[in-house]
């Protein structure tokens, strides 16, 4: 969420950074700027007309030790006319203040000045390119032909259980899953990452924390009896173990790691595009999340899209990496690298991660603080990336490693699989 005192002072930079995300209400500022004032104003006549009733109680004590009796009967006869001021101003500042929050949480976070404008994925901007593309023989099969050639994954079998897109992993495809998460986890424990378990139902509150609620409530799952949500990724339970916490400057950056299933509704998903692992409502996915200084956190976004890479890199896949338009970023993003990893049979880019600073959108819905030098607080930045989801990692590591042997292991994943080929 934006801070008002930002918004107040900064009318102009905030429109044209919003026109940059190619925000549809750019009004809101005028409106939230005009909520602020009323908020002021109120706040002001009810300090003042509080501090005329204190005074006045504290005359008519001062009446009353001295034997005054009608002076003080003429002061008391005011009260009642402030006590109905007071609480007619108090009920007016509760309204205000709820209009405000109302307005303030749907404008979306500002782009850092590096994102490029444009309103489709077709305009994000290709940072970088790594790796050669695998040249596969014509006859090459797409990952789920592959999948069901080598009894890896029934995707006919989840939607029986379930429904389209809850696909079943058996044998080496389950074993594949397995090793790939706990291969990522090592991974980010060795980059300094301190893994966390965390649940995978998450109240409103913590929804709102991360900025999920109030724009995504149609791509979460909702467990209306317990007005609980299924966890649309780990970014959501992580970033809110910190929510309402005041840290030491000292403790910064904190860095978390955990695995967890990921759940999206996906409404209105179909096509050739979302065929196989292409997009799933429940995936498994690593995510990683820093808490950082202000000063620091475009730093260690560089430094967290470079491990993502790394990952990628040691995993075998051409990827590339996006820096995303305003208009293909996310709601509470203010900058946000994609990589996408190279499907040589579906000869297309998937993206499997997403790296992204917040800056201080989601810390001040949260209450996320550090106590700085000087011993005040400020809210911190935070940041967290796909390290990585799952689904097309394994779509491309099972074309693009396709034989006619079988389908080869990375290396690196070997002593987690135990095997070296799926055949």
């Amino acid at each position: 969420m934006l801070q008002v005192s930002y918004i107040r002072d900064n009318r102009e930079k905030v429109l044209e950074r919003l026109a940059v995300k190619n925000f549809k209400q750019p009004e809101l500022v005028d409106k939230v700027i005009q909520l602020d004032n009323d908020r002021r104003q109120t706040q002001n006549r009810l300090d003042n007309v509080s501090a005329e009733a204190n005074a006045a109680a504290k005359q008519v004590g001062e009446f009353m030790r001295a034997g005054k009796k009608d002076e003080a009967e003429v002061i008391k006869a005011k009260t009642g006319a402030w006590k109905e001021e007071i609480k007619s101003l108090g009920e007016a500042l509760t309204a205000i203040e709820s209009d405000l929050q109302q307005k303030l949480v749907l404008l979306p976070n500002l782009p850092h000045s590096s994102v490029p404008k444009g309103l489709t994925p077709e305009e994000n901007e290709v940072v970088l390119e790594n790796g050669a593309k695998p040249n596969l023989p014509a006859d090459a099969l797409p990952h789920w032909e592959l999948a069901a050639k080598y009894n890896l994954i029934d995707f006919e079998l989840g939607v029986k259980i379930t429904g389209a897109g809850f696909p079943v992993y058996k044998n080496k495809g389950a074993k594949l899953q397995r090793a790939l998460i706990n291969y990522f986890i090592d991974e980010a424990e060795k980059a300094g990452y301190s893994e966390v378990s965390v649940p995978l139902m998450v109240n409103e509150a913590s929804g709102y924390g991360t900025s999920q609620l109030p724009d995504k409530e149609g791509q979460m799952y909702f467990v209306g009896l317990d007005n609980l949500y299924l966890i649309p990724t780990a970014e959501v339970p992580i970033t809110n173990m910190y929510r309402d916490v005041i840290l030491k400057e000292s403790d910064l950056p904190m860095k978390n790691c955990g695995h967890t299933p990921c759940f999206r509704r996906e409404a209105g998903s179909y096509g050739a595009h979302v065929r196989g692992l292409n997009r799933l409502h429940q995936f498994d996915k690593v995510e990683i999340v820093q808490v950082a200084h202000p000063d620091e956190s475009y730093v260690i976004l560089e430094q967290m899209s470079a491990h993502v890479q790394g990952l990628l890199q040691k995993l075998g896949l051409p990827y590339r990496v996006l820096r995303l338009c305003g208009g293909d970023m996310g709601f509470g993003s203010a900058l946000t690298y994609d990589m996408e990893t190279w499907s040589a049979a579906q000869q297309r880019w998937l993206e499997v991660s997403s790296v992204s600073n917040f800056e201080t959108f989601q810390s001040n819905r949260l209450k996320l603080r550090f106590r700085n030098a000087e011993g005040k607080t400020q809210l911190a930045h935070t940041l967290n990336g796909s390290a990585l989801a799952l689904p097309r990692i394994v779509a491309t590591l099972l074309e693009n490693n396709q034989t006619e042997k079988g389908i080869k292991i990375p290396e690196v994943l070997v002593p987690y699989t135990r095997f070296e080929w799926i055949d």
